[in-house]
């Protein structure tokens, strides 16, 4: 089974709301998109295709290859379809796999058991072709398959990526609810931050925001980070492909750039937590960090974006106080950041409106289950000042 070189049906995954930052990663890949969703792409490409994809980009969660679709109304029926499968020539009988799903069947109560349907058949099938039973497990460090069954309707993959590509491998420390980097990246290319004017983050808790800032200006791509993948354990796997990759992202870094990112944090733990992320990032050299509170930041000249994920209430911090902050993050953009473009990302319309200016954009994401707004401010240099706003304007 030929699949590093035949073209199939391929849908790169993504949280809610950053299908469209995941459109725009694989159109500059050149790939055209067949079809778009709210949590995802669809397109047409083979497994070496796939590779490229997993390397390169910065929003998506998983790399999927589509094997065959099927209509199953049961688990048996589910189970004749998956052995009928060539697993043999797709993974090693001395190796190991594991299965995740997602299932709406009316005959499953639980994923777990088509899980199990699914690593029945492949186990069964190379049982009789080779004599072997492979090996399976929860962990996705090896080759995964994926079912996705909705009512009668299966298609089934080859999961490409394994451990998530939401997150870029860099960040070993953490610190306290910290973004995920996918979400990080979405934010950023939602400011429209042109990559030279000054990028300012306060309260930058462990760096993700200015971290990504500065590997995006520079064309530092994920998988400058991760040396394994799922697609790796596919037979038929060349492994000079995966490395022409890395070498092409490697010669694509763009080198002694000019730009001032700026991060700060009034807690020196969360700032040393940034600068040992920032360093295994290689980005390190790229970032001024600063320990003090927010509106003690140094703001460069404009033009700039300043970009504010303060808390929001949910897991951190007490209301009462956050009221506060919120009203000095207005103050402080509006009397200290003239002439930039100020962002605010929050969970929390109520405390939205104590920033105490109008917002011009407000773009949707999730993080997490939360509803979250990146709220965005024109800081007029001048007499053009934003009005506050009232309680029905957000």
């Amino acid at each position: 089974m030929q699949v590093f070189n035949t073209p199939q049906k391929v849908i790169i995954t993504c949280n809610k709301r950053l299908s469209p930052y995941v459109q725009q990663e694989v159109k500059a890949l050149g790939f055209p998109i067949k079809r778009a969703f709210s949590t995802g792409v669809e397109l047409l490409a083979t497994l070496n295709d796939c590779i490229t994809l997993n390397l390169n980009l910065r929003c998506a969660s998983q790399v999927l290859y589509a094997l065959k679709s099927f209509t199953a109304a049961n688990a048996d029926e589910l189970y004749h379809h998956i052995q009928a499968i060539a697993w043999e020539e797709l993974l090693d009988f001395n190796g190991y796999f594991s299965v995740n799903s997602n299932v709406n069947n009316e005959t499953i109560t639980t994923p777990l058991f088509a899980n199990l349907k699914v690593k029945d058949a492949i186990v069964d099938r190379i049982k009789e072709k080779k004599g072997v039973r492979p090996n399976t497990g929860p962990k996705l460090n090896k080759a995964v398959v994926h079912l996705f069954w909705k009512e009668n309707k299966a298609d089934l993959y080859l999961d490409t990526s394994g451990e998530t590509l939401a997150k870029h491998g860099y960040r070993k420390h953490p610190g306290k609810a910290p973004m995920l980097e996918a979400l990080a990246s979405g934010v950023i290319y939602a400011s429209e931050w042109d990559q030279k004017a000054a990028f300012v983050n306060p309260m930058c808790g462990s760096g993700t925001l200015a971290i990504e800032a500065a590997l995006i200006a520079t064309n530092r791509k994920p998988g400058l980070f991760r040396m394994n993948y799922a697609f790796m354990h596919i037979l038929g796997y060349d492994e000079q492909v995966f490395f022409a990759a890395r070498r092409k992202l490697k010669e694509q870094i763009i080198k002694n750039i000019d730009l001032k990112i700026i991060a700060s944090d009034i807690s020196e733990e969360a700032v040393n937590i940034a600068q040992a992320n920032a360093k295994t990032a290689g980005v390190d050299q790229l970032i001024t960090f600063e320990v003090c509170d927010f509106a003690k930041t140094h703001v460069p000249p404009a033009p700039g974006v300043i970009l504010f994920n303060p808390e929001y209430g949910e897991r951190l911090g007490t209301h009462s106080k956050l009221e506060l902050t919120y009203g000095r993050i207005g103050d402080f953009m509006k009397n200290e950041c003239k002439g930039y473009t100020g962002f605010v990302f929050t969970g929390n319309p109520d405390l939205a409106k104590k920033i105490g200016l109008q917002s011009h954009r407000r773009i949707e994401f999730y993080n997490g289950k939360l509803d979250c707004r990146l709220l965005a401010y024109e800081l007029y240099d001048g007499s053009r000042r934003k009005v506050k706003i009232d309680d029905q304007s957000l």
